[in-house]
């Protein structure tokens, strides 16, 4: 059978299907018409959900990045739902095809090759092709490679970014890290094992030697951590010798030094020359990262004193 041509089983019909759990056999009731995004495992193809197996069984058609890496899951579990091809290179023409399937009474499951769809991979604009089209949308929630990264990382979590993969090449890449570096939070990165070493070098110049965590391979055979500083991290890595799929999580950045009263003074009366009291705050404030109540009250005290006559640093 050619999972690509192959029709969807039972449009509407809702038969029951099955999907083997060991030596058993569960039959489970087709799936309601729509889009239904499903995540898949990360690695270990036993972190999948019962109700993830649900929905790939009674599925019509299974939308997949690639059919031989999801063939293989379907086949730990006996699934027999065709497959059909949705990727980077083929979303302009296949997202036709499928709204097609979907106008027909159609339920599609939307996977990954890994994890949980959507997550810099093209699935958004599939999903928001369905939706302005009308059609329902549901998620089937389960792993993901960032939340699996920050879980082990041992960094904070309270607030975290995820920026996927920086660029390649090095002038982008320390541009987009420049980018990232007042961002007040964990930062999670895709990275590949070839730039690695490259990544790791250029984040400890742009971002300081935080603390971070390469997390390789997360739930294989050959799992790993390494944590350190950014810079140790480098040296580990810089030989670019590495394989697998990579997560890395970065530390936010330390509280900022508090700049000296006679420095915040100085940008003060510099941004009051030139603009507005209001203005020359929020400039000051942007620059220091002092609270602007604080700055408000600094700065009308400097005013008074220069329409006063008091010379700059004297008592107060």
């Amino acid at each position: 059978m050619n999972d690509a041509d192959s029709e969807p089983r039972g449009h509407g019909e809702r038969v029951p299907r099955r999907y083997r759990l060991g030596n058993h056999l569960t039959e489970v009731p087709g799936l309601l018409p729509g889009l239904h995004v499903v995540a898949t495992p990360i690695g270990n193809l036993g972190d999948i959900s019962l109700r993830a197996l649900g929905a790939l069984a009674g599925a019509d058609v299974i939308a997949c990045e690639d059919t031989r890496v999801t063939r293989k899951l379907l086949d730990r579990y006996a699934i027999a739902t065709p497959l059909t091809p949705y990727h980077d290179h083929n979303a302009a023409t296949a997202r036709p095809k499928l709204l097609q399937k979907l106008a027909g009474g159609a339920a599609i499951a939307l996977v990954s090759d890994a994890g949980t769809p959507l997550v810099s991979d093209p699935g958004y604009r599939l999903v928001r092709a369905v939706q302005e089209a009308g059609y329902a949308v549901t998620v089937v929630p389960g792993a993901s490679a960032p939340l699996a990264a920050l879980a082990v990382a041992g960094l904070p979590t309270d607030q975290f970014l995820f920026a996927g993969f920086l660029p390649p090449k090095q002038g982008a890449r320390r541009a987009r890290i420049a980018e990232l570096a007042r961002i007040p939070a964990t930062l999670v990165l895709f990275e590949s094992g070839p730039r690695l070493g490259a990544a790791l070098a250029d984040l400890a110049e742009g971002l300081g030697n935080r603390e971070a965590a390469v997390c390789r391979e997360l739930t294989k055979i050959h799992e790993e951590v390494r944590r350190g500083t950014l810079g140790a991290l480098a040296q580990m890595y810089a030989d670019g010798d590495v394989r697998g799929e990579i997560v890395l999580v970065i530390a936010p950045p330390g509280a900022p030094e508090r700049p000296a009263e006679a420095e915040t003074d100085a940008l003060l009366l510099g941004a009051m020359a030139r603009v507005s009291l209001k203005d020359a705050v929020g400039e000051v404030a942007a620059v220091t990262g002092l609270p602007r109540r604080e700055l408000y009250q600094r700065a009308i005290a400097l005013a008074k004193q220069q329409s006063d006559g008091a010379p700059h640093g004297a008592p107060r």
